[in-house]
């Protein structure tokens, strides 16, 4: 399978631009869902997001994702690929499937082979961290697409906002 266009090779691989329906509240970041079925792991993303004024929610997996993602109007979640229940493939591309969260931007947290990105690019993925990752690369990723999507609303591309749930 050849690469999709719009896919960096590096250590983080980002694809084109989608909005979201959630606007960012002012003083804040953005809003981050943080799904992946380690807690430590979990707790580590979202101390370094806060710690540059994200404002992030949690979720143990795909289904708890699936679960909370319309109450909590992300602007970008983060997947781990290995989870119970319903995987990183599966959660995204249910949320691609949606109409209310297929521009949500989307990015795997996790050990990033061949096979895991040539399947997040069929399943819509935006962006690819390796683990382990450095806590800046993991800012960087979440500011990059945060600021493309808000760019992208500026220009009128996007979806009106519903605001924060």
């Amino acid at each position: 399978m050849g690469r999709s266009e719009g896919v960096e090779v590096a250590k983080t691989r980002t694809r084109w631009l989608r909005a979201t329906y959630s606007q960012v509240v002012p003083g804040v970041s953005g809003r981050v869902l943080v799904v992946d079925d380690n807690k430590v792991i979990r707790q580590l993303i979202k101390v370094n997001l806060e710690l540059e004024g994200f404002e992030v929610v949690t979720a143990n997996d795909g289904a708890e994702c699936l679960d909370v993602v319309h109450r909590v109007c992300p602007d970008v979640i983060t997947l781990d690929v290995v989870m119970p229940r319903l995987d990183g493939f599966g959660t995204a591309a249910q949320l691609r499937a949606d109409p209310r969260t297929r521009h949500v931007p989307v990015a795997i947290v996790s050990a990033c082979t061949q096979h895991e990105v040539e399947s997040g690019i069929e399943a819509g993925v935006d962006a690819f961290l390796a683990k382990p990752f450095e806590p800046a690369e993991l800012v960087r990723v979440v500011r990059r697409l945060v600021e493309r999507k808000d760019r992208r609303e500026r220009k009128g591309g996007a979806p009106a906002g519903r605001g924060r749930g």
